[in-house]
């Protein structure tokens, strides 16, 4: 978990490759980091699909109620639930196959942490995926 080869491949370079990141708990409140992280990640190329079954659309993109509901396998599960929420997040990827999980910083479920990487998902957990973009220097990526 978190080792730093680990984040620099979730991360990748979106301008080469392009991403898309499922984001649990996307806000469709701006000032909360559940909006402005995913809002920076969508600035720097990758694709942002919602998840929250409460707001209708978020940064241009329709909002599904779960993964499942998605039309397509998104790169990487970015987290922004309370921690009692990450198991279930857990088994649903699993279902599905999905292979990056990123729990947001302040988010710590060591168990299923392990579970998650038990069945073969790369986990980053209790880190801002926004903060570690710009520490990986990928910033030289973002869009015109």
């Amino acid at each position: 978990m978190n080792e730093p080869e680990i984040v620099r491949e979730m991360l990748g370079n979106p301008a080469a490759h392009p991403r898309t990141i499922a984001v649990i708990g996307l806000s469709d409140n701006p000032d909360k980091p559940s909006n402005y992280v995913p809002t920076y990640m969508q600035q720097h190329g990758y694709r942002i699909l919602p998840i929250n079954p409460l707001v209708e659309s978020v940064l241009g993109e329709k909002s599904y109620a779960t993964l499942s509901d998605l039309p397509i396998k998104p790169d990487i599960v970015n987290v922004f639930r309370l921690p009692k929420f990450i198991p279930a997040i857990v088994d649903q990827m699993l279902e599905l196959g999905l292979k990056n999980l990123w729990v947001q910083q302040g988010i710590i479920h060591p168990e299923a942490a392990a579970r998650a990487e038990a069945g073969g998902i790369h986990v980053v957990m209790d880190r801002c995926i926004m903060v570690e973009h710009r520490r990986a220097g990928l910033s030289q990526f973002e869009l015109a």
